[in-house]
């Protein structure tokens, strides 16, 4: 784990107001932009805050062109923790979709800020759109989840593994080496870029990852001030009930956060039984069988009960067969 101290990091433990807020990012653009809207909003309280660039495993492997060992779970959230853990940074700002569903002792999701739009997007050459790319087009993702559903779109297109930086694959398209790389919507959007995307995939044909679009700022729990300051600041209910929902969906089918699961959620305001405007959860998922056949599955319910909503759906989706696993190799997509 490779640490580059910003100048002025103290490490002071004393009350937020008094001290220097270490904020830990990857290096990749990405993560520093998604970074930066964090520090922007502690900075915005008067708080002084620096920005530690953390090298990680997956970073390293992907820079080398190299597979990443194991199951790739993790890889680029193992070395924020880890430094979170040993007091040299204060808070870890992640793409929430690369969290491991399962949480570690001695650290606290104490924010979800606002989420981006959260769906995938294409990016195709000539300007094309999915459905008039020609069979046999070559699409790049990393992801088994876009694999599994673009696949089953019965396109002919030919979908090949992919790893790399927005640039790096967007790269790829411009130079002729693929016909099209699907991202998510919310990078591109984050990196100013949303404009080069050709289309804008609809839930309905592909489901984005659970909690896709949205960041999760993790700080130490015994550290209560900082976690309060990340709450107050930054915390969204509506978008930590939904991807609270998704993640269940994840966690119930025992799957890692690469596997070929999608789910999305949505607060949305109904009428209860005497005409009142009340808000509701609504959640969708699709996971894939053991011969790649894809299951579907949707659930209504109260907001403060997402988790369970979320098991449930997931156990609708085991009794219809789903047998989702992560891939080999393939470290989470864009």
């Amino acid at each position: 784990m490779t640490l580059t101290d910003a100048p002025g990091t103290t490490g002071d433990t004393g009350a937020t107001g008094a001290r220097t807020i270490r904020i830990g990012t990857r290096a990749s653009l990405l993560a520093r932009t998604q970074t930066d809207i964090v520090a922007s909003a502690l900075r915005e309280t008067g708080a002084t805050v620096e920005v530690v660039t953390i090298s990680t495993e997956g970073d390293r492997t992907q820079a080398a062109g190299t597979p990443i060992a194991g199951s790739g779970v993790g890889v680029f959230v193992t070395a924020l923790r880890e430094a979170l853990l040993a007091g040299e940074i204060d808070v870890a700002v992640h793409s929430y979709k690369d969290l491991p569903t399962a949480g570690v002792p001695g650290l606290v999701l104490a924010a979800v800020p606002a989420r981006e739009d959260p769906r995938d997007a294409l990016v195709a050459r000539d300007g094309m759109v999915l459905g008039e790319l020609p069979p046999g087009s070559v699409i790049g993702t990393g992801s088994p989840r876009r694999v599994a559903q673009i696949g089953a779109l019965g396109l002919g297109l030919e979908l090949v593994p992919i790893r790399g930086n927005v640039d790096t694959r967007i790269g790829k398209v411009t130079r002729g080496e693929l016909d099209g790389v699907v991202l998510a919507r919310a990078g591109l959007a984050r990196l100013g870029r949303v404009g080069e995307a050709t289309e804008v995939l609809d839930p309905v044909q592909v489901l984005p990852a659970p909690a896709q679009g949205a960041l999760a700022c993790e700080c130490r729990a015994d550290d209560a001030p900082l976690a309060e300051l990340l709450r107050t600041t930054l915390h969204d209910g509506s978008v930590a009930v939904a991807v609270t929902a998704e993640r269940a969906v994840l966690a119930g089918l025992g799957s890692p956060c690469d596997a070929p699961v999608g789910a999305l959620a949505e607060v949305v305001e109904d009428l209860d039984d005497d005409g009142h405007v009340v808000e509701r959860l609504s959640l969708r998922a699709v996971a894939a069988t053991a011969d790649g056949a894809l299951v579907r599955a949707s659930a209504t319910g109260e907001t403060d009960d997402a988790e369970r909503i979320g098991q449930a759906l997931a156990e609708e989706l085991l009794a219809d067969g789903a047998e989702p696993k992560g891939a080999t190799g393939i470290g989470p997509g864009a």
